[in-house]
């Protein structure tokens, strides 16, 4: 199997027989819209989707021989097509936007033969559209990639308004020139509302939370089994496991996005989300016949790292309250709330929800093991002042996990713990001790739960600090800042933390641990 690797061109992947996720159904059902908005996080498939429809709209027929979307279209009508890609040029100074949408101006210019007799950039592409539309007798279509990374490259930076103000100008040849229009399409990491990018035409219909569309990139749980199944099991038995495990191992590792509440199923009320896996991680990983963390190390977004700098984010904060949409899918760039940015990134994604008067509460966390193991280390580096928080958590401390060394387990958290720079961050956090301590634990016991199953269990009398489950073991731990390991193992067996494991067959510790906040580290360590 040809995996295109690096491959965003549509009519590449099918003319060299690389395979192709058909998502041509959706395509085709896309196109029947006007003007629309899709956002997705980086390497997901945005790009080929823009090169699709590139292919569709200039009546490449040949190239979707064998295509859902052959059910569906007749005519294969050819339409002047214009395409964007603002993924190639850089934004950092004054001239660099403007000389990328003017480069495309020029080569369209030269091409319906038009005199360029303005200085505006939306004048001359609405000119343009006009032009096409009247020597071709066809309307046009307009596919624009990577809409915001003008913005994006320049966050936060004063060239941002420069640039916004660039972007507002041109967009808005889009109302002008209605009547020259068949389709638009604008893709994007982000959706910036609220900055006046959009003002100047009419608003287009955003499709990202539309759960028809939640496949149109990615790959589903079926479309993984319909592709890619022998490649699995070659992949299987090239590692050692049987086809289930392994594809379990891919589903927990890339799987777990959600871009919306689902749709119902066979008429019921009960709505079901759609889990969407990486595509570049799946596809990179069957290439490679290994289980890799190929999406977050493809490159960390900078501005999404500036965000999260200058707000000092707490990520329990982000992640123990409900959303609606609006919250987490508009950027508002006079608001300094990194969440709507970490969600379209891709860090976060939707979970679950709560149907409130036909108002939907969204749930977020970390889509898989991949991303939660990328960002919480990345986090985790950054608060603690070093670059190898990610080692000693993933090998050293789940190993004593795993083999139920509770005196190693100790000494290695006791050993990390005095490694951490407290007093910098308490002043720059400007938390209470308490709370400095608690995100502590909280960075530590979420990034092990990536390679260790980390129960969060709340009955009637409260919730533990900690429970780690591995196969052989249970560990429930509670800690008390500044009291006794006696009255932490006393908390445990008065709220009945154990008690739902009295029937467990896996060796059970009951850890107390008392911390000192003068000491900074564990001074009492008690198991049952």
């Amino acid at each position: 199997m040809k995996y295109p690797i690096g491959t965003q061109t549509f009519s590449t992947i099918i003319e060299e027989g690389m395979v192709y996720v058909d998502k041509t159904d959706l395509v085709y059902n896309l196109a029947q819209k006007r003007i629309c908005f899709f956002c997705r996080p980086r390497r997901f498939g945005k790009s080929l989707l823009i090169s699709t429809l590139e292919s569709y709209f200039k009546g490449e027929k040949e190239l979707f021989k064998g295509l859902k979307i052959e059910e569906f279209e007749k005519d294969w009508i050819q339409y002047p097509v214009f395409r964007i890609d603002f993924a190639q040029g850089g934004y950092e100074d004054s001239e660099g936007l403007k000389e990328t949408i003017s480069s495309y101006l020029d080569k369209w210019e030269e091409l319906y033969k038009i005199e360029n007799k303005y200085e505006k950039l939306g004048l001359r592409f609405a000119k343009i559209l006009s032009e096409a539309h009247e020597k071709t007798g066809r309307k046009c279509v307009v596919l624009i990639d990577e809409y915001d990374k003008p913005l994006l490259d320049v966050l936060m930076e004063p060239m941002e308004a420069e640039n916004r103000a660039v972007l507002k100008e041109f967009y808005g040849t889009f109302k002008a020139a209605d009547e020259h229009l068949r389709f638009v399409l604008l893709t994007g990491v982000t959706k910036f509302s609220q900055v006046s990018v959009f003002s100047g035409f009419n608003q287009p219909e955003d499709i990202s939370m539309n759960p028809k569309f939640d496949a149109l990139c990615g790959i589903t749980n079926d479309e993984l089994t319909a592709y890619f199944d022998d490649e699995i099991e070659a992949m299987s038995k090239e590692l050692g496991y049987s086809k289930d495990e392994l594809y379990m191992f891919m589903k927990k590792q890339y799987d777990g996005y959600h871009f919306s509440e689902g749709l119902s199923e066979d008429g019921s009320p009960k709505k079901v989300m759609l889990d969407i896996f990486n595509p570049f991680s799946v596809l990179n990983a069957l290439n490679d016949r290994k289980i890799g963390d190929y999406w977050f190390k493809s490159g960390t977004p900078t501005y999404l790292m500036r965000l999260l700098d200058r707000n000092k984010t707490d990520m329990r904060e982000i992640l123990s309250r409900q959303y609606e949409s609006s919250y987490f899918m508009d950027y508002k760039a006079d608001v300094e709330d990194p969440l709507a940015m970490i969600y379209q990134s891709g860090y976060l994604t939707i979970k679950g929800y709560e149907d409130l008067d036909s108002t939907y509460f969204y749930t977020l966390d970390y889509p898989n093991v991949e991303v939660k193991k990328g960002f919480v280390a990345l986090l985790a580096n950054d608060y603690f002042k070093t670059t190898n928080v990610q080692q000693p958590l993933a090998l050293t401390i789940n190993k004593a996990f795993r083999q139920g060394r509770i005196d190693d387990l100790r000494d290695e958290l006791s050993s990390f713990f005095a490694s951490i720079p407290y007093d910098a961050n308490y002043q720059q956090r400007v938390w209470s001790y308490e709370s400095h301590y608690h995100y502590t634990l909280y960075l530590i016991f979420r990034l092990l739960s990536c390679y260790t199953t980390l129960i969060e269990k709340e009955n009637s009398r409260g919730r533990a600090d900690i429970i780690v489950e591995t196969a052989d073991y249970i560990y429930i731990f509670e800690f008390k800042l500044d009291g006794t390991a006696a009255e932490a193992l006393k908390q445990i067996d008065d709220k009945g933390y154990a008690e739902p494991y009295a029937a467990d067959s896996r060796k059970l510790f009951k850890i107390g641990v008392g911390f000192s906040s003068e000491k900074k580290n564990i001074v009492e360590w008690e198991v049952v």
